[in-house]
């Protein structure tokens, strides 16, 4: 299987996304922000969406590190307790 290659693109409605260079399927991910946040951001959108797609590909590749693929008696059914990150 050959590797992928992702890329990240503004929209047209000037959301974030980041999808794969070789396929028109939807993107993996779409960043979107308020106005009010744009205007705090004084056009650094792009920047701050890069960092965001790049924690969460760091975030998921820590839980997917963490997780024991061979253990089939883990219990999924008892949900997660939310938190409200800030």
């Amino acid at each position: 299987m050959s590797p992928s290659f992702f890329e990240i693109v503004q929209l047209a409605n000037g959301d974030y996304a980041l999808r794969r260079i070789d396929d028109d399927a939807a993107p993996l991910v779409r960043i979107s922000f308020s106005e009010e946040a744009r205007e705090m951001m004084e056009d650094r959108e792009m920047s701050v969406a890069k960092s965001m797609i790049a924690a969460g590909i760091e975030a998921a590749g820590n839980i997917a590190h963490d997780l024991d693929w061979d253990d089939d008696d883990n219990d999924y059914a008892d949900p997660q307790p939310q938190h409200t990150l800030h």
